[in-house]
């Protein structure tokens, strides 16, 4: 009886051990109930061969570092799908992808390009003065005029605006040399007497675009600047429509995922927690909930006329922003777990 039993016993347990070459069962999806884990889920299985994001135009399809970027920042907001990040961060540094955003860095260098990619590397906490074989806060730095403008080397022309000054601001004031003060300075000289600050430099008559202020109030922020950026998010806050949206541009159009989900950042990040609250409770009347395509679940449209694929992941990229409500200068990826997270319905 005993031998029976041992044996027994014995065959239970080689059942419980898995044979020697069989592939094991692939780990569930987590499922979730939280609008920015959902959402920055949905982004994740939207990356391309698992590790970037492209844009469409004219019936084809090309690599976009920055909306790759816009996804790195999203996935280190929620905390989620942080093995998806570490591929598209191991993308951005391919030398082919890397020359294609930033600029050779003799002939060609892009301030914008770098200012952004350098914020993606610090919050990964990778080595930015060698991402990729560049320096990028070197080669940042390098691109700063006695103005303060941090500007394009480019025989195409100097592009910069505020979008990439602001970035600029934000990811030298995580080095330990900070963001020079003639950068925040120039920057603040571009506000508007409003409290806006426009996307071109040099703009006349000056005229406030909610995307550049938002981003712009949280590089003022983070430079020390608490008058000039209190005075652009009384401005955002201004802008904010009944719903809790807010449009593009002037603001004064039909809200959308992408303003309300920066603004609503830089409303966190100014610690205004009402009007922070009121853009996340927009973005999730816009979120693609359980009634939804199974496929789109999670996903954040552009506006409320329904789910685009074409501006979907920039939509949803940015709207995770204002829901996770973490300010890009505190924004890091330490924490984030792996794994790609289905809203459970």
């Amino acid at each position: 009886m005993a031998s029976r039993l041992a044996a027994l016993l014995t065959g239970v347990a080689l059942a419980l051990v898995p044979l020697a070459g069989t592939a094991s069962a692939a780990p569930a999806e987590p499922r979730t109930v939280l609008p920015d884990d959902a959402a920055a889920g949905w982004l994740a299985r939207q990356l391309v061969d698992g590790d970037h994001l492209e844009t469409s135009f004219g019936g084809f399809s090309y690599p976009d570092q920055g909306l790759t970027i816009d996804a790195v920042f999203a996935f280190a907001a929620a905390k989620v799908a942080d093995d998806a990040a570490t591929r598209a961060t191991a993308w951005l540094a391919r030398p082919e992808n890397l020359t294609t955003y930033i600029g050779d860095g003799d002939e060609e260098a892009y301030s914008g390009a770098t200012a952004k990619l350098l914020l993606a590397a610090q919050v990964r906490r990778v080595d930015a003065t060698s991402f990729g074989g560049v320096d990028l806060p070197a080669r940042l730095r390098s691109l700063l005029a006695p103005s303060g403008r941090f500007t394009d080397r480019s025989a195409f022309g100097d592009f910069s605006n505020a979008f990439g000054q602001s970035y600029a601001i934000l990811a030298l004031n995580r080095t330990a040399g900070k963001a020079p003060a003639s950068a925040s300075a120039f920057l603040a000289g571009e506000q508007c007497a409003d409290g806006g600050v426009p996307i071109t430099f040099g703009l006349a008559p000056c005229a406030g675009d909610v995307d550049a202020t938002a981003l712009a109030v949280q590089a003022l922020r983070s430079a020390g600047r608490k008058a000039a950026a209190d005075r652009g998010v009384a401005w955002l806050a201004g802008k904010q429509q009944p719903n809790g949206g807010l449009a593009a541009g002037d603001g004064t159009g039909t809200p959308n995922a992408n303003s309300t989900g920066l603004a609503g950042q830089a409303f966190a990040d100014a610690h205004r927690m009402r009007p922070a609250l009121r853009a996340r409770a927009f973005l999730v009347t816009l979120q693609i909930r359980c009634s939804g395509n199974p496929a789109d679940r999670g996903a954040i449209p552009f506006d409320d006329t329904g789910f685009d694929p074409s501006t979907g992941t920039r939509a949803t990229a940015q709207g995770v922003l204002g829901l996770a409500r973490v300010g890009l200068s505190r924004l890091k990826a330490a924490g984030s777990r792996p794994g790609v997270p289905v809203l459970a319905c």
